[in-house]
């Protein structure tokens, strides 16, 4: 018996984060991952999301998308921002921004595993510069 649901559910394991920061977040990774780092949409979200304060989460999210891109031995998939699901690699990313503060090693090694490289250190910092942005203006990474 074959299913259309069967390839899909394979591409996009994974359920979209509940919490509003997860949902922001990965809007942002999608917006930026599809149409560059200067994303009109995505910029608008942290707007709203952050008030004044918006810019320090916006381009620490620049400089993440940035240094994955420059560090990661291949590409990380990424599904459209319509999508309700996630694909591995999008949940990996919202793991390892989730657990870069209170497990850094095991987010260290789950980012290197993502990018496919041995030593990710310059991209977990920007990480955890990242979540720390996101927990100091309100919306923590759950």
């Amino acid at each position: 018996m074959t299913s259309i649901a069967h390839p899909l559910a394979a591409a996009l394991p994974h359920l979209q984060p509940h919490d509003a920061a997860g949902r922001l977040l990965l809007f942002g990774i999608r917006q930026m991952g599809a149409h560059g780092l200067n994303d009109a949409a995505c910029a608008h979200a942290f707007v709203t999301a952050f008030g004044k304060d918006f810019r320090r989460p916006l381009v620490l999210l620049r400089t993440l998308m940035h240094e994955m891109s420059q560090a990661a031995a291949g590409p990380i998939q990424i599904a459209p921002w319509c999508c309700r699901r996630m694909t591995a690699g999008e949940a990996a990313l919202l793991t390892v921004l989730r657990r870069i503060d209170r497990e850094p090693d095991a987010a260290a090694l789950l980012l290197s595993d993502l990018l496919g490289v041995r030593e990710p250190a310059s991209v977990a910092v920007s990480a955890h510069l990242l979540a720390s942005a996101f927990s100091d203006l309100g919306l923590p990474l759950r």
